[in-house]
């Protein structure tokens, strides 16, 4: 009798814990119900009585209430008397966030913190730098444009003069991250408008905005961070420190890619530094990547057939078409060096194929054109011709890829400056608006500037 007195307290406790529990969960509800309606009403008052009473008694619930709640907490401070009890509630936004939802796009919490403190001198640069680094840790590409920025040139500041590898490590880390996310975007950016003909729904114009908006935003940190360390990453410094970190790095996959990528990019491939970089590259980890920058060496030797085997290899090699793509690119930019620009722009196309949003491919060949503007044409109007050929390029460059917008808008600006003005084709005696081939090995029909 005892044991079923027991049993149904038991069951009887558990009924009511459970009863309990709902009639918290009920209240949570109609609470966040009200206070997102204030919030997005405006009614700031309503919104902060309810977003106390939330704070106090459903603090696990929903993350939702920390995103509007950080939001409204900054609108009073902003425009509040109380700007100590206002900062207080910010701090403890930004602490119950973190310790009831931990996972949920922290690096953004951090780093989103880390702006309001320095925006409004609230800690000093080295706080807001512990702030940026936890943000980094966690997802750089969750960290504002100009957090990046930010924190990056603390890691310079700190480590230039004492450990440039952690500068170039770092700006390594970043660029890989970015270029993911950016790749992302790209593959669901193409998808959405690889039909022409069909139209969007609100839903889908609003994330193709989104996600062109976010590729605008990351594309533009490559530049940046590289204005950053320009004076750090040039080959006097970079061959020494290589040189130094070879023997005991020389099978270290992750390393020598990026000396080699890094040595790449700054045209310090006439080292032969290079050629030993890239040879224990391909020891330690052969990629289709790899065998675009063997086959480079291959091809400076003069070892022609063989280095064009290895450029094959490298794109037949590569399931991704993306990578492929980048592979294609690296192999165009590589003959545009070596003054070989009709192959260079076959591989651009080529790339383009694989990959039709890459506008690096464009600005690539746009580059080409405007760089033979006085080979390929004998007037002045023959010559500026070129440069609508080149404009054209960019302008394509700008419209398929977010992400070079801005390096894309320096290329447009150039070129349209150096196309023929009214005069130049008054002279020349061809109407406005009229077709007109560029020829030398350009071979392009353009329009004549109207």
């Amino acid at each position: 009798m005892k044991k079923i007195t027991f049993l149904l307290a038991g069951l009887f406790l558990f009924i009511s814990t459970g009863e309990v529990k709902a009639q918290e969960n009920r209240e949570c509800g109609i609470k966040a119900n009200l206070f997102n309606g204030d919030f997005t009403s405006k009614k700031y008052d309503d919104a902060y009585a309810n977003l106390i009473w939330l704070l106090d008694n459903c603090a696990d619930k929903y993350v939702s209430v920390y995103q509007k709640g950080d939001k409204l907490a900054k609108i009073r401070y902003k425009k509040g008397a109380d700007k100590a009890g206002d900062l207080a509630l910010i701090k403890r936004v930004y602490n119950q966030r973190l310790q009831h939802f931990p996972t949920k796009n922290t690096a953004k919490v951090h780093s989103d913190y880390a702006t309001f403190l320095a925006k409004n001198k609230l800690a000093s640069d080295d706080e807001v730098f512990v702030l940026l680094e936890k943000a980094y840790s966690i997802d750089p590409t969750k960290m504002g444009v100009k957090n990046i920025y930010k924190y990056f040139n603390g890691i310079t500041d700190r480590n230039k003069d004492t450990n440039p590898q952690k500068v170039f490590d770092t700006y390594d880390d970043v660029l890989e991250s970015v270029s993911k996310k950016l790749e992302g975007y790209a593959k669901k950016i193409k998808k959405l408008t690889k039909d022409s003909t069909r139209v969007l729904d609100k839903r889908e114009k609003k994330r193709l905005r989104a996600y062109t908006v976010n590729s605008k935003a990351l594309g533009s940190v490559e530049s940046g961070l590289d204005n950053i360390i320009v004076t750090l990453s040039t080959c006097d410094r970079l061959i020494p420190l290589y040189k130094r970190d070879f023997e005991s790095k020389r099978n270290d996959a992750k390393w020598l890619k990026r000396a080699v990528s890094r040595m790449y990019n700054k045209d310090c491939t006439d080292d032969p530094l290079y050629e030993t970089l890239v040879e224990a590259l391909v020891a330690a980890s052969p990629s289709p990547e790899t065998s675009v920058f063997y086959a480079g060496i291959l091809y400076k030797k003069g070892k022609t057939s063989e280095a064009m085997k290895y450029y094959q290899q490298a794109v037949d090699q590569e399931p991704d078409a993306f990578k492929r793509a980048k592979n294609l690119l690296k192999i165009a930019k590589l003959f545009a060096k070596r003054g070989q620009k009709s192959k260079a722009r076959s591989y651009a196309n080529k790339a383009l194929k694989n990959n039709p949003n890459l506008g690096k491919a464009y600005l690539l060949i746009a580059s080409m054109y405007a760089s033979s503007a006085n080979s390929c044409g004998k007037t002045v109007f023959q010559k500026r011709m070129v440069y609508v050929a080149a404009l054209n390029k960019a302008r394509r460059a700008a419209a398929v890829d977010p992400s070079i917008s801005s390096k894309a808008g320096r290329y447009i600006r150039n070129y349209k400056a150096n196309i023929p003005s009214k005069k130049v084709i008054f002279t020349e005696g061809v109407a406005p608006g009229s077709s007109y081939r560029v020829g030398c090995w350009i071979g392009e029909t353009v329009r004549v500037p109207n």
